[in-house]
C-alpha cells in the first residue's frame, strides 16, 4: 500500500476515493467539487514521482520529492466533503 499519507488527508477531509497499485506504483481517482482528479506515482530511473492534477483539474502536472506532503498538505487547505459519495 502507497499513498498513505495522501490517503489519510482524503479521508480526514471525507473523500471518497480508489485506490490501485501497479507495478508497486500507487494510484488515486476521485472528485471533490464535480472535479475529477488523479494522482499516480511513477518511478523514472530511480527517481519516485507524481503525475497529477491536483493543483489544476485540467492540467497534469509531475511532482517530485516529497510529492506525498506537498499533495497532502493541499487536500488538508480543502473544506471537508459534508456527506461522502
Amino acid at each position: 500500500m502507497r499513498l498513505l499519507k495522501v490517503q489519510q488527508a482524503l479521508k480526514a477531509k471525507n473523500i471518497l476515493f480508489t485506490y490501485t497499485e501497479e507495478d508497486g506504483c500507487g494510484s488515486l481517482d476521485f472528485q471533490f467539487r464535480g472535479l475529477r482528479y488523479h494522482i499516480w506515482e511513477f518511478l523514472d530511473d530511480g527517481l519516485w514521482g507524481a503525475e497529477t492534477n491536483i493543483k489544476c483539474a485540467g492540467k497534469s502536472e509531475d511532482l517530485l520529492g516529497d510529492y506525498e506532503t506537498e499533495i497532502s498538505d493541499l487536500i488538508l487547505t480543502w473544506p471537508d466533503m459534508a456527506v461522502q459519495g
